[in-house]
């Protein structure tokens, strides 16, 4: 459904100046300037007005005066995302949850946190390590990234093969419905009756609710955690070795995979003592009590010689751990420093087909010039491909753009999904057409319609509309090249 609305800035002003503070509005273009993007910042749109609530209630009251006036919502964490998820609409109020960032309280006996959305990830591990707990879901930005945003993308990182995704590691909910009432989904049991609404809360962009509240589960600290790392002079051997370790009955905490363009890019910017000279490396953490470690670290270096791995190197100690991870974590901003720009995608495949499609993406490098380092979660078959291009360069964004849906379209041939943990935003809408049916994207539209009957929480994002896939279509037909979307509603 499309609203048509005549928006009057200086009355929602004024409503919004009864319950904010004057620091908590931005209107002004230079005020705006700094959320005109998310981590996907080859987009840019200002917003009409930036709000910064720091209470469950003024949130309710800002959503309800965008319902009553028909104006779009758009909520945001930290701006760490990287599917354009974020991204504004000049007649849409950003909701900043970023002063929402109180852990509530912590529960070591459940092994339970209620935190606000705005609250860091690794902030959260911090908080109950007195405790010997930790939460799991580790993406690359945690540091910055925050616990309302990992929910609203379902985000993982490089312990996800292990331990899963955020959608795994919380218990309970309470989001904000588009006319303002504050809900609790999910529950502090092992179980809750009725649909699993907590799932379908999870991941899904910001689309249905705003997430006002989180409990996540904690876990104990691993009583040892040591890290193998592999160096190979064949990629897809490299590959091979991951399907190796995980068909031999071994779910290492953590296994990631970079190639050489990564390994060179990384090893430069934190010198974690990668070897610069070999075609892809392998990170396998393994994590547990001394004797199943020991066992582990023995069974995973046998598999790892007989996969022709030509350098194979154990962390002695935590010091060493860290510094191996340090390189994995700053691969992108690693990969920054060597091109202009880059452009990172997400996409999941089976592992078996991990060999067959990394050969796929060099040959699509090639074939349009643009050198693609890959960074993934091998064990899980999650790829980062990073396209290093030029924006600078006429044309060479919408190349980038175009190798980007053909990667994507090649997860989808090898029986994997346009996205992991990125999410969908307004990066892969198109690609939504291809991995998706007519049916199944009209149920798509009924879920958010039943939460969201007029589209205001976060509208063009993640779903595309069925005339828009006609459209796409009808380019892919002819070879032709959509522009990038314009946020439409449903």
């Amino acid at each position: 459904m499309r609203v048509q609305n005549s928006i009057d800035k200086k009355q929602l002003l004024d409503r919004l100046s009864r319950i904010l503070d004057s620091d908590s509005i931005l209107h002004e273009a230079e005020d705006l300037r700094p959320y005109e993007c998310d981590g996907l910042s080859a987009y840019r749109r200002l917003p009409l007005v930036v709000t910064l609530p720091e209470t469950i209630d003024q949130v309710q009251t800002i959503v309800r005066i965008c319902h009553e006036q028909r104006i779009p919502v758009i909520a945001r964490g930290a701006g760490t995302g990287l599917s354009g998820g974020a991204l504004p609409r000049e007649d849409a109020v950003l909701l900043s949850l970023a002063r929402l960032n109180k852990i509530i309280a912590v529960d070591p006996q459940q092994r339970l946190a209620s935190v606000q959305p705005g609250v860091r990830n690794l902030a959260i591990s911090e908080a109950v390590a007195e405790h010997g707990l930790y939460y799991a879901p580790d993406p690359s930005s945690q540091i910055a990234c925050t616990i309302g945003g990992n929910v609203a993308e379902n985000s993982g990182g490089v312990h996800c093969l292990k331990y899963g995704l955020t959608v795994h590691n919380i218990s309970r909910l309470k989001i904000v419905t588009i006319d303002g009432e504050l809900l609790t989904i999910g529950s502090h049991a092992l179980d809750s009756p009725g649909y699993d609404l907590l799932a379908l809360m999870t991941g899904s962009e910001g689309m249905l609710g705003i997430i006002v509240e989180i409990t996540v589960k904690l876990l104990p600290i691993p009583e040892r955690a040591q890290v193998i790392m592999a160096a190979f002079d064949d990629v897809e051997q490299a590959g091979h070795a991951v399907g190796n370790i995980i068909a031999d009955g071994i779910i290492p905490a953590g296994l990631e995979m970079m190639d050489n363009p990564a390994i060179r890019a990384a090893e430069d910017f934190v010198h974690a003592g990668y070897p610069v000279d070999a075609a892809a490396i392998l990170l396998c953490e393994l994590d547990g009590t001394n004797e199943e470690v020991s066992e582990q670290v023995m069974r995973v270096r046998s598999l790892l010689t007989n996969n022709a791995a030509t350098q194979i190197t154990t962390a002695a100690n935590e010091a060493e751990r860290q510094k191996l991870w340090k390189g994995r974590k700053a691969a992108f901003p690693a990969v920054g420093r060597i091109a202009p720009d880059y452009y990172c995608m997400d996409g999941t495949i089976p592992r078996s087909k991990l060999a067959w499609v990394l050969r796929r993406i060099s040959e699509l490098s090639d074939e349009y010039q643009l050198p693609v380092a890959n960074v993934f979660h091998a064990g899980d078959g999650n790829l980062h491909p990073l396209i290093l291009y030029d924006a600078n360069k006429p044309g060479e964004l919408e190349n980038t753009e175009t190798l980007g849906g053909r990667i994507l379209e090649l997860c989808i041939e090898a029986g994997g999904t346009i996205t992991g943990e990125h999410g969908v935003g307004i990066e892969k809408i198109d690609q939504m057409c291809i991995q998706f049916d007519e049916q199944e994207l009209q149920q798509f539209h009924a879920i958010k319609a039943a939460f969201d009957p007029l589209s205001l929480l976060n509208p063009g994002k993640a779903v595309p509309t069925l005339h828009r896939c006609a459209e796409f279509g009808a380019m892919h037909v002819h070879g032709g090249q959509l522009p990038h979307p314009e946020l439409e509603r449903f």
